[in-house]
């Protein structure tokens, strides 16, 4: 009979893998949260613990992060980093906690970060560590927005923020306060011109302010209006200038005027060298950027001259005999109206556009002509001859 032995391995062998196992399975780190999402310049948080079989007396412990290509060494201890030591502070223990805090962090603290402890018999690195990814804020909005069009801006981050964020907005360096916020997002409903400006984004706690994002509203003309230059009373013979005003975004860049109805020229400024009567007048502007366009109230150019066609008239015509009733009516173009005077030869003999002679005699024969002034200047009529003719008496 044949037997079959069945060898069982060596005891010492059963014995070593009993061993590691337990040693392995005694030494540990956890980490919570694994992975945090920071704001640049703030303190950081990296909750730890760890375990290690019982007997073995701890030696060392520290943390460190993932390799630099110019750093040799292949687990740094932070606390001998000149970028860390100053910021880095350990809260933990040498029994159980390994959390530490990282103050005014940076874009470039963006690692994986671990703790390492040895003990009188082991060395142990927990891997996987810790995530750290550093964020600043950018406020992403469109460039141009019309006037009446909802305007969403986001205020982003490069990853989620892990700590619950209260999102706070400023335009121009003063906070929004009015503004009712969803999540990281502010929405201006019907965007007014007002609106325009610098806006940027904070989160509530947090030193961090976003970079300032320009908000251009753009709009129709508004607010046209005509200034006279030079002001106060104009003078036929004068220059003056006519300068239209106007609000809008882009700027109006095509300019029109219109005196009545009539168009009478371009551009923002409007010049009438050696002005006249006959340009006096309701004038306004137009002003058109490619949103729409606007006109100006209409302002008057009521200009000035001394007196000119001066005449005489004589009511009635034909023969003037003695004893009729005569007029003399003095007609003056001027602005402002002229104070009329009458003169028989050189003499002064009354005032008023009208002169009246009752009963006529022939002592009023002679020439007459009257005189238009104001304070712009003088001028005579012509003179007009008056023969009254004696009525003959038949005995």
């Amino acid at each position: 009979m044949v037997m079959s032995i069945r060898m069982a391995p060596p005891l010492p062998l059963i014995f070593l893998l009993i061993i590691h196992r337990v040693s392995s399975a005694g030494l540990g780190v956890s980490y919570s949260p694994s992975h945090i999402c920071a704001l640049k310049d703030s303190s950081v948080i990296m909750n730890c613990t760890y375990t290690y079989p019982t007997g073995h007396q701890i030696k060392n412990v520290f943390w460190t992060k993932t390799k630099d290509k110019k750093e040799t060494e292949e687990f740094p201890d932070l606390s001998n980093d000149t970028e860390y030591s100053q910021r880095l502070q350990y809260l933990g223990d040498k029994q159980k906690i390994c959390t530490i805090r990282l103050s005014h962090v940076t874009l470039k603290d963006s690692h994986m970060y671990y703790f390492r402890f040895t003990t009188d018999k082991d060395k142990w690195v927990g891997k996987p560590g810790v995530n750290l990814t550093v964020t600043d804020l950018q406020v992403a909005s469109p460039e141009r927005v019309t006037e009446g069009d909802s305007v969403r801006l986001t205020c982003k981050s490069s990853c989620s923020l892990t700590d619950r964020a209260t999102f706070i907005w400023y335009r121009n360096s003063q906070p929004l306060t009015e503004r009712r916020d969803r999540n990281n997002e502010l929405l201006l409903q019907s965007v007014r011109r007002e609106d325009a400006g610098r806006y940027s984004c904070a989160v509530h706690g947090h030193n961090l302010i976003s970079p300032a994002v320009q908000l251009n509203v753009t709009y129709p003309p508004k607010s046209v209006s005509v200034s006279i230059s030079p002001s106060g009373e104009i003078v036929s013979g004068d220059s003056v200038t006519l300068i239209c005003s106007s609000d809008s975004n882009p700027p109006a860049l095509n300019f029109s005027w219109f005196k009545g109805g009539t168009f009478v020229g371009s551009g923002r400024i409007f010049n009438i060298s050696k002005i006249s009567s006959d340009d006096s007048g309701e004038y306004k502007c137009r002003s058109i950027n490619e949103h729409g366009e606007k006109y100006s109230d209409a302002v008057t150019l009521n200009v000035m001259y001394p007196p000119r066609n001066v005449s005489v008239l004589i009511t009635g015509s034909g023969e003037i005999v003695s004893g009729d009733s005569v007029t003399l009516i003095c007609s003056s173009d001027s602005n402002p109206p002229a104070e009329i005077s009458w003169f028989k030869g050189g003499t002064f003999v009354g005032s008023g556009r009208i002169f009246n002679i009752s009963k006529i005699s022939s002592d009023d024969s002679g020439e007459y002509k009257c005189r238009s002034i104001n304070e712009h200047g003088e001028k005579y009529s012509d003179a007009v001859t008056l023969n009254v003719m004696c009525e003959l008496t038949i005995i």
